[in-house]
């Protein structure tokens, strides 16, 4: 997670110091002396009475930072081993007080429905389950304890997880999810090629397979299909949609940006005020973390919160990839363990020179992802389309101005610059094609008109 992620995290104050649903009981020390001694706390020997501060305490496992992971339903959790035996999830700071408590909340971000976390069996330290220290423990210290009340419920526990992590999962699928790009790493971002891609169906997908394109289409469902109401509402701002289409216009690469907006849990309404074009080369590793940390500041002194992304298809349909899904699914599992509640986050995509759209203006397509059935945890994520509210504005801020020049002149020398003298169809040249997709989200003055006319004659002039 590159530096800028955290800042935009921990800046709204969303992180929470203490995880604490299902947690287990945690004994005193003198009861963890007393578990070893004949005459101490033998009736307590169940899954609750061996703590990760007796393990600790015993050398069974030491503290160390991203030695306890998580996988669920093909996501992975990676947390700290204090030294007191409580447990730091490394994406948030969060601090939790036993493997339920994480595992719990963890799972819960996944799959909301989920109702214990089974955290002995589910947690793992340096790839081994957290169960099999605790058998170790009392091979070591209660050899002749009765094993049937030490395992009570963990039988179950250890079923229900391998049932979540998948039997079949592949080992090069998850080494593919692992470079899938990420929001906060901006130059993974594939370039597309030019060839036509076909979009398939969510249905004919099937389990993960690592020999499957990534840069596969898929088309949307809609929440009614999968018996799914949209849990939110969204209104997007169209100065939003002019910025992001304006910047997704320029290049024949694929680009990338922000969403700031606010998130009310009252009315569940997520509104898109303000686009952040990443203005970096996809490949500039080295750029990327500026970038990140300018709109971070940008996003703090505006008073408004990361609630989603952007990308374009610069030549192909505006639907996502097996890659983007993916992309899309981690996002919304940052944006969600951000916060003590739920809270969106939304992708869009935009296709602006596809020629299948209709007529010049791109197709923008809002979308978010469903987890998988937990009984099928290896499928892929399920994209469904958000119905948005589209919120016309009435001027033309003077922050959506000035960014449009930055990225005029942030291009203007690119070697994938578009050129806006040639022509997208016989009567239609590449300038005539922006103009007219903006013209749909632009405010209706004439005065704005004769600003966007100045834009457009800078364009012209960077060939």
């Amino acid at each position: 997670m590159s530096r800028s992620w955290h800042l935009i995290m921990f800046s709204f104050g969303h992180v929470v110091e203490e995880g604490g649903e299902e947690e287990e009981e945690e004994l005193s020390g003198g009861e963890e002396s007393d578990l070893r001694t004949p005459s101490g706390r033998g009736s307590l020997l169940t899954r609750r009475g061996i703590t990760l501060r007796v393990l600790l305490k015993d050398g069974l496992v030491e503290p160390g930072d991203g030695v306890l992971s998580i996988h669920y339903l093909g996501k992975k959790f990676v947390g700290d081993l204090l030294n007191d035996g409580k447990i730091r999830w490394v994406e948030t700071g969060q601090i939790f007080n036993s493997p339920s408590a994480w595992a719990t909340h963890c799972k819960r971000l996944v799959n909301p429905a989920k109702k214990s976390g089974c955290g002995w069996a589910s947690v793992r330290y340096r790839g081994q389950k957290l169960v099999q220290y605790k058998t170790s423990w009392l091979h070591k210290y209660q050899p002749s304890a009765d094993m049937s009340l030490v395992s009570e419920g963990e039988d179950d526990e250890m079923g229900d997880e391998e049932e979540e992590e998948g039997k079949t999962a592949v080992p090069t699928d998850d080494k593919n999810r692992k470079n899938k790009p990420e929001l906060h790493d901006i130059s993974l971002v594939p370039r597309r090629g030019d060839r036509e891609r076909i979009p398939v169906r969510y249905c004919t997908l099937g389990t993960r397979d690592a020999a499957r394109d990534p840069h596969t289409l898929v088309e949307l469902s809609a929440f009614s299909a999968i018996n799914r109401f949209q849990p939110f509402n969204v209104a997007v701002s169209s100065n939003v949609l002019l910025l992001m289409d304006f910047h997704c216009h320029l290049t024949t690469s694929e680009v990338v940006g922000y969403l700031g907006g606010r998130w009310d849990t009252n009315t569940q309404l997520l509104t898109v005020l303000r686009a952040f074009p990443c203005r970096t080369r996809l490949a500039d590793r080295d750029s990327a973390s500026a970038v990140e940390e300018e709109i971070c500041q940008n996003l703090f002194m505006r008073g408004l919160s990361l609630v989603g992304w952007y990308h374009s298809h610069p030549r192909g349909p505006a639907l996502p990839s097996l890659q983007d899904i993916d992309s899309q699914m981690d996002h919304q599992l940052r944006l969600q363990g951000s916060s003590n509640g739920f809270q969106p986050c939304l992708g869009i995509i935009c296709g602006p020179y596809y020629h299948g759209n209709q007529g010049v203006a791109s197709t923008i397509t809002p979308f978010w992802v469903v987890p998988p059935p937990e009984q099928r945890p290896n499928d892929y994520g399920i994209p469904v389309a958000v119905e948005v509210t589209y919120v016309q504005d009435n001027f033309l801020t003077s922050d959506v101005l000035n960014e449009m020049m930055l990225l005029v002149d942030f291009y203007r020398a690119a070697p994938d610059l578009v050129q806006f003298h040639q022509f997208w169809c016989p009567d239609t040249t590449m300038m005539d094609k922006i103009k007219g997709s903006l013209s749909g989200h632009a405010p209706k003055d004439q005065a704005y008109s004769q600003i966007l006319e100045h834009v457009y004659n800078q364009l012209i002039n960077t060939h």
